[in-house]
């Protein structure tokens, strides 16, 4: 087995033991006897040429490799022959979709120039439009070539791209905690992320967000921001980070690399998007118009509704709603880590904002699931509970595809009706419920959670790390480091990570 130090050898003058998830893991110990069982009490970890951060990285290929055969349906044919097939292989992509939608094949310019359907201009934010520009320039194949190629190896191209991402994300994960680098095989090992990560862009934004999830733990507030930034600049959801972080530095008094990630997130987002806003303000406000002006869709308990009642819901009223639910769930949030007996960990409260503005938003891909893979394995790193929730997102993905092929195969009526699809829909809204209330419990019970167990206070909490409380609601502030507060084991006191780097980054 790979492998650090176990525990028991552990000394002051020695980086900390990885935490074997087998040994706490009931989950994880019963998966390890496919190869091999349970790490003993004396396996060395990370002594050998495969570290835990290589095997998770190879294994995120692999799984994504996987996830790239799934669609071969598609490639083939599936999406160049009609539309219902694509949809009963559940192996839709909108990226060859857009390649000739959104003027690349034809090389119009992102924002600059008008397009001739639909969409005016190029609806997503500006990075991710560079993203799929450069993956057009890379598309190497001639115009005279029949549009079918050209849109494989499109595909092919941003597939390659969003491997990368998907690898950065795993080992950021993995390296996001120091000694618990083996959370990262959640992310590495996720159905979802392999059957979502083609679909569309975000891993773009995902891996900038992970990115940046790094830098806090390691005290970089200004390159966290600067992620942040950059991540927002390709998605939105990022900057709901944003507000967590503000809650917690202000429960610890962390103003300075507070005020040093929001500086870097807002000028690294300028800096994308500027130079857009000034030369083409018409097709860079399109994703914000376009967002605004968006019915209600696939996903979302909104559609349960119109479905369920037979109403249409005004679109503006829907927005409001959404917002004003969107404000209750984070000021419960606000609440919850200013009111606890223990200061939440960031990774808790960024899981739990952004899936707030999943749960709530008036439509739901099935390629969002990506945005919480990362932030899940570092809130709540348990097999069973991470594998529940995975069932209920994979459900929903050959749900939404099912319906879809469904309505699109006429009096066929292959696939999932109406009702059927509901059912995926409540699958996922659910899971992700789930999920959130054991993040709360273990917010509100810090010893039933998996990384404080052994005394751990916010290994990815940067400067918040056993920091004392400065403000808290739940009484009196804490003059006393929030961390270490129960040892695992008996003996001097280790002062983690002082003497370099652990072994295993």
């Amino acid at each position: 087995m790979w492998g650090m130090p176990s525990a028991e050898a552990t000394s002051v003058d020695q980086e900390p033991s990885v935490v074997p998830p087998t040994r706490q893991d009931e989950i994880a110990a019963a998966g390890s006897e496919l190869i091999g069982g349970p790490a003993g009490r004396w396996a060395r970890f990370g002594s050998g040429a495969l570290t835990p951060v290589r095997v998770i990285a190879l294994l995120a290929i692999g799984m994504f490799a996987l996830g790239m055969v799934q669609k071969i349906p598609c490639y083939d044919w599936a999406w160049f022959r009609g539309t219902s097939s694509q949809y009963t292989h559940a192996c839709y992509s909108d990226i060859p979709h857009l390649y000739l939608g959104r003027g690349f094949a034809d090389g119009l310019v992102p924002y600059f120039d008008r397009l001739s359907g639909d969409m005016a201009y190029l609806e997503y934010p500006v990075l991710t439009g560079l993203f799929m520009q450069i993956a057009s320039w890379l598309t190497l194949t001639p115009s005279s070539d029949p549009i079918q190629q050209r849109e494989q190896i499109y595909w092919m191209v941003n597939a390659g791209m969003l491997m990368i991402c998907a690898v950065i994300i795993a080992v950021c994960v993995a390296r996001t905690h120091r000694r618990r680098p083996w959370d990262g095989l959640l992310v590495a090992l996720a159905p979802a992320l392999a059957l979502t990560a083609t679909i569309n862009w975000d891993l773009l934004a995902v891996a900038l967000t992970a990115a940046a999830m790094l830098m806090w733990s390691r005290g970089r507030p200004l390159a966290f921001g600067v992620l942040i930034g950059l991540a927002t600049a390709a998605k939105l959801y990022p900057v709901l980070l944003l507000g967590p972080l503000l809650v917690l530095c202000w429960r610890a008094g962390k103003w300075r690399e507070c005020g040093a990630a929001f500086f870097g997130a807002a000028a690294a987002w300028l800096v994308v998007n500027l130079p857009v806003m000034l030369y083409a303000p018409e097709g860079w406000k399109k994703f914000y118009t376009f967002s605004q002006e968006r019915q209600i869709d696939y996903g979302s308990f909104w559609l349960i509704i119109t479905q369920r009642t037979g109403r249409p819901i005004d679109v503006d009223t829907v927005n409001t709603a959404s917002v004003a639910l969107m404000i209750v769930l984070c000021a419960g949030i606000a609440g919850l880590a200013l009111g606890a007996r223990r200061r939440p960990r960031f990774a808790q409260l960024a899981f739990l904002v952004v899936a707030a503005f999943i749960l709530t938003n008036k439509v739901y891909s099935p390629q969002y699931v990506l945005w919480l893979i990362p932030l899940a394995a570092l809130a709540r790193p348990r097999w069973r509970d991470f594998l529940v929730w995975q069932a209920c997102e994979v459900a929903y993905f050959l749900g939404i595809w099912f319906y879809l092929a469904y309505t699109t195969s006429g009096d066929k009526h292959q696939g999932l009706p109406q009702e059927g699809y509901q059912v995926a829909i409540l699958l996922h809204l659910v899971g992700t419920l789930y999920l959130c209330a054991l993040v709360v419990r273990d917010v509100l019970r810090p010893e039933r959670d998996p990384v404080r167990r052994d005394g751990a206070d916010d290994p990815s909490g940067g400067v918040l790390d056993g920091a004392p409380d400065k403000v808290a609601l739940a009484g009196p502030a804490d003059s006393r480091p929030a961390g270490n507060t129960a040892p695992a084991v008996e003996g001097p006191r280790v002062e983690w990570g002082t003497a370099g780097r652990a072994a295993s980054d």
